[in-house]
């Protein structure tokens, strides 16, 4: 259970900053793209987000930003 709340907390995290408004605010990307693609699907595969914040946050992944 612990683990389901850590991964949906760092999957809110990821969408959040992928969703930044353009600001004067810089993001350090820590993760490859391929981790934050596996934590994504294992969110979705667990329920944690939609089929459709699935996939426009893979879609934001896959496109660098």
């Amino acid at each position: 259970m612990l683990n389901k709340t850590f991964i949906g907390a760092a999957m809110i995290a990821i969408v959040l900053s992928l969703s930044a408004c353009g600001g004067s605010t810089t993001v350090q990307q820590t993760e490859t793209q391929g981790q934050q693609l596996t934590d994504l699907k294992e969110a979705y595969d667990n329920g944690i987000i939609t089929e459709k914040e699935y996939n426009k946050t893979k879609a934001k992944i896959l496109k660098g930003r």
